[in-house]
């Protein structure tokens, strides 16, 4: 699962190089392509289903060909999980903030605050990044969210991210993670109890939301060092995190001592 360097484009904090074209742009030519297909249909004609989401239920609507962009979706409204006369899908633990930001994805190609490129920069930023009395590089958009069971503030990528696994959404986990990437001044204890959750809610297989956090945690050792929450977080256990941790910073220091020895053999 991990290369033994974290040298790779999914490091966080990572500069995202140039683009001649928004990550937003591209999904949303990507998605009329796909909306204008004659295997979907027109949006206009397509049936409208009901979404009654989480254990305080919120009512969605939205229109059949949108929702089967998602493998998800199409198999449920094929009348594994639906019933056709009805029109109506329960998600009882689904967090309707969060599918929210799903439902925006699937009809916009994003979700609020917008990837943005700036091309004064070269770079990509995050909506309303510019306002400075926000420390966490979302503006004036707070980058946690509260969810039942979480135990506190949830990255909000993350979150997303998890969710795409679920509903078979591979770009936005790409850009969910992206967007995480462009994140600063978070906590500790919202990075180990993130991290957690990621853990949690993806496969064993997942390469690069897990990745994110040992490469985080790691290039911030000094900071988790000295944290009595990571200590508390080690002491308590019950996560393939630390074990995980373990094995990358293993290989962070072998490559360390590979490089040295490379100029001056010596062994450790």
């Amino acid at each position: 699962m991990f290369k033994r360097s974290f040298q790779s484009k999914d490091r966080a904090g990572k500069s995202v190089k140039p683009s001649k074209r928004s990550f937003r742009d591209h999904q949303k030519l990507k998605l009329q392509q796909t909306l204008d297909s004659p295997l979907v249909g027109s949006t206009l004609t397509s049936p409208i289903v009901t979404l009654v989401v989480g254990h305080e239920p919120r009512i969605f609507a939205a229109h059949e060909n949108v929702l089967s962009l998602s493998p998800f979706f199409a198999a449920a409204l094929k009348g594994q999980f639906y019933e056709s006369s009805a029109k109506r899908v329960a998600l009882p633990d689904e967090d309707p903030q969060i599918f929210s930001c799903i439902l925006e994805y699937l009809y916009k190609g994003d979700y609020y605050p917008r990837l943005l490129f700036n091309k004064r920069h070269a770079s990509f930023e995050l909506e309303d990044a510019q306002d400075l009395q926000n420390l966490g590089g979302r503006g004036s958009v707070e980058p946690t969210i509260c969810i039942a069971g979480a135990g506190g503030g949830l990255l909000k990528d993350t979150v997303i991210y998890c969710a795409a696994e679920r509903y078979g959404l591979e770009e936005l986990k790409r850009l969910a993670l992206r967007k995480q990437g462009l994140q600063s001044g978070i906590t500790v204890d919202v990075i180990l109890r993130s991290a957690r959750y990621a853990y949690d809610n993806t496969p064993d297989s997942d390469s690069k939301l897990r990745a994110h956090y040992l490469a985080l945690i790691i290039r911030s050792r000094k900071t988790f060092k000295r944290s009595g929450t990571m200590q508390l977080e080690m002491e308590i256990g019950g996560s393939k995190l630390f074990f995980d941790l373990f094995v990358a910073m293993c290989n962070h220091v072998d490559d360390i001592v590979d490089i040295g020895n490379s100029r001056s053999p010596k062994t450790i």
